[in-house]
């Protein structure tokens, strides 16, 4: 992964002085403090200023992106915040300290720490290009839409932010979209299999035949009798429920590769579409050994065993992918129906709220948070949903994209949300 990291230099530089009491809750009323305390106190507070003022904030600044280079974080992040405790305003300081957190993986502390970056320096694309990678990172692909575009309308020629922008438009089902901001790359990522895959959702999505044609005419070219090649015409077979053909291209894709990520997930899927669901559920558990941190497997899991009465193999599912992902409207909403059938009203509404919070769009969650709501006896409120849900789905322009994976819907595309190029 190539992480952009802020270059701005620590100037503006406030020197903090010593002087007067320090104010602190405890002392007499004569505003007196303790003779015990005060000397002790009062020259610690005079040695942090002292270091305070001997501190170079351009040399610490220097040394912590060495550090940060070298791969030492801790280091790293001492340097910077030393640089911070001189001049609190330091756009790079906290723009490359939210880098160390993406080093890290914690995508929400990272966010905090870019986001004050980005408010002292608005015009570093750096900083909100890093912004929209640690939203994808968490998987929040519309969150970070907006800051990818601004990237791309400053950086028309940014492969990085613009392929970014492209995945979070198809992940989104922004089909069109994703088009615009894929396409142009075409020239330079014409022999890329992943790039070539992505477009190819898109203009399928977007019902764009002519760049649809041209795209699997350049994968078949690229990927040839690849396994890879026959995982993607597999998931294409299923996106138009043509089920036999896509078992023919996953197995002959599992068999030239076993271990291939995600190919066990989409032969589950195919197999609970013909009627197998014994060999579905074992090739969603063999995609889990294979695959282990992937959160849309255990959500499939734990829909399959919703659907089969199972709950508690359910729940245990669904929880799974949220640990993994918190942000699945699916789990959430998996979670809520088996608690409504549970008879748990106020958690199922409560659960289904959350749902709502990342897709409020979505008819199916209206649905179920209007049965909820109805056997709260709210009825007006529930009334409300019900047609909010009729509404959204009359609105649809394709059926497919309000139907479940295990049925008839677009499959999900779990191999697009892992670490971009």
């Amino acid at each position: 992964m190539r992480v952009v990291i802020g270059r701005i230099a620590a100037t503006g530089v406030l020197l903090v002085a010593a002087g007067g009491w320090l104010v602190r809750s405890g002392l007499p009323a004569s505003g007196k403090p303790p003779k015990r305390e005060t000397v002790g106190h009062d020259q610690q507070i005079a040695a942090q200023s002292d270091k305070k003022q001997n501190l170079d904030p351009k040399a610490q600044f220097e040394k912590g992106q060495r550090a940060l280079q070298d791969g030492d974080l801790a280091a790293a992040e001492e340097a910077f915040r030393q640089v911070l405790a001189v001049d609190s305003r330091s756009a790079g300081a906290y723009s490359n300290l939210g880098v160390i957190a993406m080093r890290r993986k914690d995508w929400d502390r990272a966010l905090v720490l870019l986001g004050k970056a980005a408010r002292l320096a608005p015009n570093v694309s750096g900083i909100r290009l890093n912004i929209g990678l640690a939203e994808f990172r968490r998987g929040d692909y519309a969150e970070a839409i907006p800051p990818l575009l601004s990237v791309v309308q400053d950086q028309p020629a940014s492969e990085q932010a613009r392929y970014l922008l492209g995945l979070c438009d198809l992940l989104t089902e922004r089909y069109a979209d994703a088009v615009t901001a894929l396409e142009p790359l075409w020239q330079q990522k014409e022999n890329d299999f992943m790039y070539l895959y992505a477009l190819s959702i898109a203009a399928d999505g977007a019902a764009q035949k002519e760049l649809s044609e041209k795209t699997l005419t350049r994968l078949v070219s690229v990927g040839g009798d690849s396994p890879e090649f026959h995982l993607m015409l597999g998931k294409a077979y299923l996106n138009r429920q043509e089920t036999q053909k896509a078992l023919e291209e996953l197995e002959r894709a599992a068999s030239m590769a076993p271990n291939l990520p995600f190919v066990h997930f989409n032969l589950g899927i195919a197999y609970v579409r013909a009627g197998d669901n014994a060999r579905g559920e074992q090739e969603f558990l063999q995609d889990i050994r294979i695959e282990p941190d992937v959160p849309d497997t255990y959500e499939l899991l734990g829909e399959f065993y919703r659907r089969a009465g199972k709950d508690g193999e359910a729940e245990q599912y669904f929880h799974e992918a949220l640990r993994r992902n918190p942000r699945m409207p699916g789990s959430l909403s998996g979670l809520a129906k088996i608690y409504l059938r549970k008879e748990q009203y106020q958690k199922a509404l409560d659960t289904i709220d959350a749902a709502l919070r990342f897709a409020p769009a979505a008819e199916n969650l209206h649905f179920v948070r209007g049965q909820t709501l109805k056997k709260l006896g709210r009825g007006e409120e529930a009334e409300k949903e019900l047609k909010m849900a009729a509404q959204a789905r009359n609105a649809a322009v394709e059926k497919d994209r309000q139907a479940d994976a295990l049925d008839e819907g677009r499959v999900p595309n779990p191999e697009l949300k892992q670490r971009p190029q």
